[in-house]
C-alpha cells in the first residue's frame, strides 16, 4: 500500500513539472483568473453557513482522492456520492448565499462608473436635499431617542421590501420623518425606504441578517434588520436608536456606529453622490453650528 501511494507521489511530481514545462502565456493567464474567481468565491462565503459545508466537502474530495489510489473501492464509492449529494445540497440549502453572491457580481463598480455619467440631471438634486433633510431628520431623533430605521435604495431594487409597507411618493423633510417615526403612529415600526431622494414608501419590513448568530445579543430588532438589508442589497440603512439615541449605519453587511451630524452628513454624501457632485458640494456647503454631542455608546 504503502508502495503504491509512494508511486503516486512521484507521478504527481513528474506530472507536475511536464505540464509547466508546456505551459504558455495563456495557462498563465487562465490560472490568475481562476485563482481569482476562487478568491472571490471564498470571501463571499465566508462566515456563512455555506463555508462550513464547502470546508467539508473539500475534505471528502481529499480522502475520496486519496481512496481511489489506495484502491478501496466500496469507500471511494461512498464518498463520491456524497460529494455528489454535498454539491445539490449547497444548491438547494443555499440559495440565500447563492444569490447574494450573484447580485454582487451585478453590482461591481464598472458599471457604476459606465452608468454614472448617463444620470438624469435632477438625481443629484434631489439626493443632495434628501440627505440634508435625512440628516437634520436623524439628529433631532437622535436627541429625543426616537428609534428610526431609513433605507435608501441604490441599484438594487428594493420591490419586495416597499410591497409589505405604504407607498408615499413623497418629498423628505424633518417633520415628514418626525410623523412617521412617531411613538405609536401607524408606520413607527416599520422602515422608511427612500427611492431617487424621494421617500417612496414606510412601515417597510425588512429581512432577518443571515449571519444572526454572530451579531451581538445587544443589538436590538432595528439593527438586525437593516444588517439583514445591507446584506442582500447595496442599500445605505440608517438606524436611530431607541434606546441610546445613537446613529448607526448598516451597509454591506457590516454594522458602523457612533455617527453625528457631519459624519452622517459626509458618509451620505460620499456613499450617494456622483463624484463630481461630493467636490461642489465641500466646496459650497457653509460650516454648521457645533451641536452637542451625541451620548457615547457604553
Amino acid at each position: 500500500m504503502f508502495t503504491n501511494l509512494r508511486f503516486y507521489l512521484s507521478d504527481i511530481l513528474d506530472n507536475t513539472i511536464s505540464v509547466i514545462k508546456t505551459m504558455s502565456f495563456v495557462d498563465y493567464v487562465e490560472i490568475l483568473i481562476l485563482t481569482w474567481f476562487i478568491y472571490i468565491l471564498i470571501r463571499f462565503v465566508k462566515e456563512t453557513r455555506a463555508e462550513q459545508l464547502l470546508k467539508g466537502i473539500f475534505f471528502i474530495f481529499v480522502i475520496t482522492m486519496l481512496l481511489n489510489q489506495l484502491e478501496f473501492k466500496v469507500l471511494g464509492v461512498l464518498s463520491e456520492t456524497i460529494i455528489n449529494m454535498g454539491i445539490i445540497a449547497i444548491i438547494v440549502m443555499f440559495q440565500p448565499e447563492l444569490r447574494r453572491i450573484l447580485e454582487k457580481m451585478g453590482r461591481v463598480k464598472l458599471v457604476k462608473t459606465i452608468t454614472q455619467p448617463f444620470e438624469p440631471g435632477n438625481y443629484s438634486y434631489k439626493m443632495s436635499g434628501a440627505i440634508e433633510q435625512i440628516t437634520n431628520a436623524c439628529e433631532k431623533l437622535s436627541r429625543k431617542a426616537t428609534g428610526a430605521l431609513i433605507v435608501i435604495e441604490r441599484d438594487t431594487k428594493l420591490g419586495e421590501q416597499i410591497s409589505t409597507g405604504t407607498i408615499l411618493n413623497a418629498i423628505p423633510s424633518e417633520e415628514l420623518f418626525g410623523n412617521i417615526f412617531h411613538p405609536n403612529t401607524p408606520l413607527h415600526d416599520g422602515a422608511v425606504i427612500v427611492r431617487d431622494g424621494l421617500v417612496y414608501a414606510a412601515g417597510c419590513f425588512l429581512p432577518k441578517p443571515q449571519k444572526e448568530e454572530l451579531i451581538s445579543k445587544d443589538l436590538g430588532s432595528r439593527h438586525r434588520a437593516a444588517i439583514g438589508m445591507s446584506e442582500i442589497s447595496d442599500a445605505v440603512v440608517i438606524i436611530v436608536s431607541e434606546e441610546t439615541g445613537i446613529i448607526s449605519i448598516a451597509e454591506n453587511g457590516v454594522l458602523h456606529r457612533g455617527f453625528n451630524y457631519q459624519k452622517l452628513n459626509d458618509y451620505l454624501t460620499q456613499s450617494l453622490m456622483p463624484t463630481s457632485q461630493n467636490k461642489q458640494n465641500k466646496q459650497d456647503k457653509p460650516k454648521r453650528e457645533k451641536r452637542k454631542p451625541l451620548k457615547e455608546e457604553e
